[in-house]
């Protein structure tokens, strides 16, 4: 629990916003067309009002995944656009009911509309 608390705090005012320096100097006078996709580990890092335009592949444990930052981004970490975990399904009977009900609507749309193909 204490550790999820130091986690959430902000950071102090007087030492300002954490911005990982290999990545400022990664895209200090550079336009972002010219360089790509930045490839990063940096997840802690905020974006800055200089990273707007930019595409960085933050990695989120397993592989990069492309952010491209925008505006509305900067003060955000890098690590919260990309997820660590994967959503897969809940599980249950109730679940597989509704799967094989949305798989026989998708069967009978399918075999209606090559009918109607066919009658054209």
């Amino acid at each position: 629990m204490c550790s999820i608390l130091f986690y959430i705090m902000t950071r102090s005012l007087k030492k300002g916003p954490y911005v990982d320096e290999k990545l400022l100097k990664k895209i200090s006078g550079k336009k972002p067309a010219d360089v790509g996709v930045i490839q990063t580990w940096a997840r802690a890092s905020q974006i800055s009002p200089e990273m707007v335009g930019f595409k960085f592949g933050v990695h989120n444990g397993r592989k990069h995944i492309e952010v491209l930052v925008s505006e509305d981004m900067v003060g955000h970490r890098l690590g919260e656009f990309s997820p660590t975990k994967t959503f897969h399904r809940h599980g249950g009977k109730m679940q597989k009911e509704l799967e094989q009900k949305k798989k026989e609507t998708e069967i009978a749309a399918a075999k209606a509309a090559k009918a109607a193909a066919d009658n054209k």
